[in-house]
């Protein structure tokens, strides 16, 4: 619960933060007076800043706060964030180093604060309706709920990711496919903008038994449900998509129902395999080996690459006689330095599986193609793979 003073009156709020961000251990009061460069001592020394003036200044002194960020570091204040202390000198100390950064600037953009009514109102001059995004998000607002205090960047997040939803995202393999062909990405799911390895879900070829009357298909940590609407789509006759995450599962949900097959997809709430075995089971697990920070960074972190692990060493044992293991990964992992592609290989031949073949793509993302990105080097070496793992004879 945080606890602050305006206009003489006390107030109080829970603290949400969907990063699980911690509560701020200092807190202070900010309107339309305060100077850009005030509030961004104020946040570089460990004070948040709650915005109780119009919403419209609150989102101009973040944009500041953005611009002093993004500045060259010869010009920027005493108060900046320091250079780093050494240089990279590897392509795994480059990325830590980013992720340090992006961690360092998430903090000070997530320390301007808004407040919420219990029934999801902003209580500020001209601030916007956020009431459907947030019941989107969080589900009713409840009539004795609490009031909370919630980062602003966080909010504009949550207004982004409703228009996402409202909106879809155009997948051009369901579009080949034939029929509707946008995906409506739910709050806190990883929307599927990176199509690439949904195009080699679409082009794979598909093994015969999975399209028979009896056939399965199954799809490890669904998310949005893309994959499961492509292998129904391309025929598969019954396909079991799982995830541990209420809200991916309700975004896959609605997905296949506005897809149209609905009636070939069951959803499961699994940690990996549902019981028994079938003919295709694809994974398009995380793909860095490294610890997540927040609920979507889990769709592209993989701490010690425990998914994957768990997906390989599973997958025979759960492959009918005939059947294949698509696993989607991007390599790069290797490029950073982060995991080896000898690492891979003795993973499959550990868990008693052999390489059928292999289908190769390019990103197409706008960082594949930056090159004042830090990580530009092995962006631009990427290659997305599906692998197409059959039980070892």
């Amino acid at each position: 619960m945080l606890q602050w003073e305006y206009q003489g009156q006390p107030q109080q709020a829970v603290w949400h933060s969907e990063a699980g961000r911690a509560s701020p251990p200092r807190l202070q009061v900010a309107d339309d007076r305060i100077a850009a460069d005030t509030a961004y001592s104020l946040i570089c020394e460990g004070t948040a800043l709650l915005w109780q003036g119009d919403f419209f200044n609150a989102r101009h002194l973040l944009d500041a706060l953005k611009r002093r960020l993004d500045a060259p570091a010869r010009s920027r204040k005493k108060a900046a964030a320091p250079a780093p202390a050494t240089i990279a000198t590897t392509p795994a100390q480059a990325f830590h180093q980013q992720r340090q950064m992006q961690a360092r600037r998430a903090h000070i953009l997530g320390s301007v604060l808004i407040p919420l009514t219990a029934d999801y109102r902003i209580p500020l001059r001209r601030a916007p309706d956020v009431q459907l995004a947030c019941t989107q998000a969080w589900g009713p607002a409840q009539a004795d709920g609490p009031a909370r205090v919630i980062a602003l960047r966080e909010l504009q997040g949550i207004v982004s990711a409703y228009e996402w939803r409202k909106n879809g995202v155009d997948i051009p393999a369901l579009k080949t496919l034939g029929g509707y062909d946008r995906i409506h990405p739910h709050y806190g799911v990883f929307s599927p903008v990176r199509g690439e390895y949904v195009d080699l879900v679409a082009q794979a070829p598909l093994p015969a038994a999975a399209t028979q009357r009896d056939g399965v298909a199954w799809d490890i940590g669904t998310g949005t449900g893309v994959l499961s609407a492509v292998l129904a789509r391309r025929g598969a006759a019954w396909v079991v998509a799982t995830d541990t995450a209420a809200r991916a599962l309700a975004c896959a949900q609605d997905n296949v129902q506005r897809l149209g097959v609905a009636a070939q997809v069951q959803l499961l709430n699994a940690d990996l395999f549902p019981p028994g075995q079938a003919d295709l089971i694809v994974c398009n697990p995380p793909w860095l080996p490294v610890r997540a920070t927040t609920s979507l960074e889990q769709a592209v972190y993989d701490p010690d690459s425990r998914m994957l692990r768990g997906f390989l060493d599973g997958l025979a044992a759960r492959l009918r006689p005939g059947g294949e293991g698509w696993l989607i990964l991007s390599d790069l992992a290797e490029h950073l330095g982060l995991r080896s592609r000898a690492d891979l290989l003795v993973w499959f031949d550990a868990a008693g599986l052999a390489v059928a073949g292999r289908l190769d793509t390019r990103p197409r993302h706008p960082k594949a193609q930056d090159r004042q990105n830090p990580l530009h080097t092995a962006r631009a070496a990427e290659v997305t793979s599906l692998w197409r793992l059959v039980v070892a004879r």
